[in-house]
């Protein structure tokens, strides 16, 4: 669990990167509806999360740096005993100052009231405009109301900035206590996958196989996924995004898993690819066994000081000349490379950075150059192969196979520590654990 303490030094990093006389507005993440008058389970927005731990929709937080009073304002519900009978305990005020460090907070029925009053004289705002149109509103209506009071000395800001622009770079360092939570969350995702490996067999379906990974996800403490879970089997596996997961499981055919929980607000991301039955054939282990070493060439590249797109770059390259030893292309490797010719096959990059989202946030380039990696990032590895079934260019016996390996690797001082170890991977590995 992140602690309070970690909480208040995130936000003291944070206004330590705004300017003097500066405000911060970060809000909540809204209930969303699901249907009629029920909802989505609900999730805390990432960056609120980030900086306070506040669980509850409705609420709003106002960093003011070197603030004699008090930096930390939030305006949250208030306490309301029929309403927490049907929807749950709420912290209110009072819990929003002992139990989440806030040095004042006001029922978010007030904001009209107080906000405003923090907004006058300040010369910047930090803020992501256009994530929450209706608070932006507000927001610009208050500035609006501080302006048409210019005559009796009010002063409004005059400068706005993207909030995302610090506190997004801010996220894409991990600090060892996210590290150790990523680590869960690979762990148990890393358990999941291992149950629905043993579990699968030809005849059941794809949803079954999902209810395998949700349920060992949930009994450690990982309620939710951290992205809708994808269990593609046979021709299914081409689909990159395929979430339908409804259909029947085949003899002879791969099914591929890209699953992982979220715990306690981080994520893990693995996907692998094996036979129903327990035994590649011949054309599937072939295309495994590129994959493969794809995945372990991106690996050895993810290291500090080599830059984004290298990872990527080895993945391309193995690839294609695997399957320019296989037949699937033809021709010299580098003028197939200079010409993308793989892309018929791998369309996709091999990553994407991993933290509190799946699709984390944090610049892959900066200042128009890939950005060099840095202890504490932490990224995917994910190189793929995709035969779609109409793909008349290459033989049938490749046709319809899908294949993906993906694994969580942290960035650090010594080198990399793939978080997702744990979920075999070699043919022999995934055979021999299937069989037992």
């Amino acid at each position: 669990m992140i602690t309070p303490q970690e909480f208040a030094r995130r936000r003291r990093d944070l206004m330590a990167m705004m300017s003097a006389n500066s405000i911060a507005i970060l809000t909540a993440a809204p209930e969303r509806v699901r249907s009629r008058d029920t909802y989505f389970p609900y999730r805390q927005d990432s960056d609120f999360q980030y900086l306070c731990g506040f669980p509850e929709p409705e609420a709003v937080m106002v960093l003011l740096p070197k603030r004699p009073q008090g930096e930390f304002i939030l305006f949250c519900r208030e306490r309301d005993r029929s309403r927490e009978i049907w929807d749950g305990y709420r912290a209110g005020p009072e819990g929003a100052r002992e139990g989440y460090g806030a040095d004042d907070a006001f029922p978010i029925t007030d904001i009209d009231d107080i906000l405003p009053g923090l907004l006058e004289g300040r010369d910047r705002v930090y803020y992501a405009l256009g994530r929450n149109r209706s608070f932006d509103g507000q927001l610009l209506d208050w500035i609006e109301g501080i302006r048409a009071r210019a005559r009796t000395g009010a002063v409004a800001p005059d400068e706005f900035v993207d909030l995302d622009h610090l506190l997004h770079e801010m996220r894409l360092f991990k600090s060892a206590k996210e590290l150790s939570l990523m680590r869960k969350a690979g762990a148990i995702s890393a358990r999941a996958h291992c149950r629905a490996m043993q579990a699968a067999h030809p005849g059941m379906y794809e949803y079954q196989l999902q209810a395998e990974i949700e349920h060992a996800f949930a009994t450690e403490g990982a309620r939710h996924p951290a992205y809708g879970s994808i269990v593609g089997g046979g021709d299914n596996a081409c689909v990159l995004h395929y979430v339908e997961n409804g259909a029947q499981l085949q003899d002879d055919k791969l099914v591929l898993i890209d699953a992982g929980c979220e715990y306690q607000h981080y994520a893990a991301d693995i996907t692998r690819t094996f036979p129903v039955n327990g035994r590649f054939s011949g054309p599937q282990k072939a295309l495994y066994e590129v994959v493969l070493e794809a995945q372990r060439a991106a690996i050895e590249a993810v290291r500090a000081g080599n830059h984004w797109d290298e990872p990527h770059k080895a993945t391309v390259r193995v690839i294609t000349a695997g399957l320019v030893e296989l037949g699937l292309l033809k021709g010299e490797v580098e003028e197939l490379i200079a010409k993308g010719a793989y892309t018929d096959f791998y369309m996709h990059r091999a990553g994407h950075w991993l933290g509190m989202d799946v699709h984390d946030v944090g610049d892959y380039k900066v200042d128009g150059q890939w950005r060099l990696l840095e202890p504490g990032m932490v990224m995917t590895v994910e190189p793929g192969i995709y035969v779609a079934p109409d793909n008349r260019k290459v033989a049938n016996k490749w046709r319809g196979i899908g294949i993906r390996i993906e694994d969580d690797v942290a960035i650090t001082r010594k080198g990399t520590e793939v978080l997702t170890g744990d979920v075999p991977k070699t043919i022999a590995d995934i055979e021999h654990l299937m069989a037992s």
